[in-house]
């Protein structure tokens, strides 16, 4: 687990292919490794990786087909610049949300625009993760905690601060770039529970209808209201 606050940026030291797979290479010089072990789980660009290799203020990790396939890590190139963030532990500050590193999908970067002395970010996501971006609800971008201020379809923006625009990736994006977004976990699950039984039959990986909704009683807010 992992709070979405941003440690540190590191770069991408190397990249290595393995076998259909990846080994990635981080140099971290800003983030201390000195209590990192072999298995440890640190979040790069949002992606929660297994550390497994070790050499000074670098390490390494291997990235599967799957998260390859469900990320952006397969578009980075050496020299690039990543968000990290090592795991939780029992007494660290949960400043952020509670972020499971498990990347949801890939959105990408529509508008940037000042706004005072931050900066207005509009993104789209897939469309199969727009019901579960709410306003004023927690959203994970390339492994940053961050408030939706407003939500348009599958479109939303969020409000960045100059601390953060200076302490992740953001002063790197582009219009046009592909972020790795994590949903909020609360609104992951309560899709599950809502299902209840539905759940366990084949074909309901997710995807609440407004049809079955409204056959358990849900009222439907859709239409004109009085």
């Amino acid at each position: 687990m992992f709070t979405g606050i941003i440690e540190a940026l590191g770069t991408v030291a190397a990249l290595e292919p393995r076998g259909g797979d990846l080994r990635l290479k981080v140099r971290a010089p800003e983030m201390d490794l000195g209590d990192t072990r072999l298995g440890d789980s640190i979040a790069v660009n949002g992606a929660c990786l297994t550390v497994t290799e070790l050499n000074g203020d670098r390490f390494g990790a291997d990235v599967s087909r799957e998260s390859l396939s469900v990320t952006t890590l397969g578009d980075l190139k050496v020299g690039d610049r990543v968000n990290l963030e090592q795991a939780l532990t029992l007494n660290t500050r949960l400043g952020g949300h509670l972020v499971s590193g498990h990347v949801d999908g890939v959105g990408e970067l529509l508008a940037m625009q000042p706004d005072a002395r931050s900066t207005r970010v509009q993104f789209r996501a897939p469309d199969a993760l727009a019901c579960y971006i709410a306003a004023k609800g927690s959203i994970t971008i390339d492994g940053t905690s961050l408030t939706v201020n407003g939500v348009d379809g599958a479109t939303f923006d969020v409000n960045i601060i100059p601390h953060t625009w200076d302490m992740t990736r953001f002063s790197v994006y582009r219009i046009g770039s592909r972020v790795n977004l994590e949903v909020d976990l609360v609104a992951r699950y309560l899709e599950r529970l809502v299902l209840g039984e539905r759940a366990a039959q084949s074909g309901q990986s997710g995807g609440l209808s407004e049809d079955w909704l409204a056959e358990q009683g849900f009222p439907n807010h859709t239409g004109p209201r009085d």
